[in-house]
């Protein structure tokens, strides 16, 4: 877990590097500028980060399953090569998801202006500003994205089903408490990572307006990476 936790902590760190830096220092020069570069850049490494970050949390739900429910093979099926190589499919993941979506905006000839309504670049208001923007362009990685998603959350509820089983099934109250200190900080995390997320992308449009569009991102670009931390440490003694 504590290796999980070693991966979870430099995504968080990442996110917030990748977003609030420039905004920082263009609020502190009084300008609103990024360069061509270096928004594309921001756009990569913002969803790069945050791919691997669900799929960190997804495996983390799984070491938590195996850990209830199969506490006598932990050891085999959650070892050091295991681990290794599930972080690594989790920032791989990342990496691909990215390129796609990155290559895919920036491919798009931008003629509706240069200004977008965010604090940094993201890729709904990029896509504002293109001229040929069609649905059909964006399918394909819209595709990949919501099976990726789709993906991770079924695999996190079905984990968590069966830990509730396992839990269930205790006869003490001493093993009930001991699973759910393990699962609790997990499923807060999670949880306040999905429902930012959710509601920045998947709100009516009635909902939408520059100011509440620009409080949204802050809440699901920020926050998350800045209460993990506290989440996970209130554990700590």
């Amino acid at each position: 877990m504590d290796f999980f936790l070693l991966n979870l902590a430099l995504l968080d760190l990442g996110c917030i590097s990748t977003t609030l830096p420039k905004a920082m220092a263009n609020a502190l020069s009084d300008t609103r500028i990024i360069s061509y570069s270096g928004c594309a850049a921001q756009v990569f490494l913002f969803f790069f980060l945050f791919s691997a970050e669900y799929c960190i949390l997804t495996i983390m739900a799984y070491d938590r399953y195996v850990a209830i429910c199969k506490p006598l093979h932990y050891r085999t099926l959650m070892g050091s090569r295991a681990c290794a190589t599930m972080a690594a499919a989790a920032w791989g993941t990342g990496v691909l998801n990215s390129l796609l979506h990155t290559a895919n905006t920036f491919s798009l000839p931008l003629c509706q202006g240069n200004a977008i309504s965010q604090f940094f670049c993201e890729i709904p208001q990029i896509l504002k500003l293109s001229c040929l923007y069609t649905y059909l362009k964006e399918i394909c990685p819209l595709v990949v994205s919501a099976s990726l998603a789709s993906g991770c959350f079924l695999f996190i509820v079905v984990s968590y089903v069966q830990i509730f089983r396992a839990v269930l099934r205790m006869p003490s109250e001493q093993g009930w408490h001991k699973a759910f200190s393990t699962c609790l900080p997990h499923l807060a995390v999670v949880s306040l990572f999905l429902s930012t997320a959710f509601f920045a992308h998947l709100r009516p449009a009635s909902l939408s307006s520059p100011s509440l569009d620009l409080v949204v991102s802050f809440l699901y670009s920020v926050v998350p990476s800045a209460l993990n931390p506290v989440i996970y440490s209130m554990r700590n003694q």
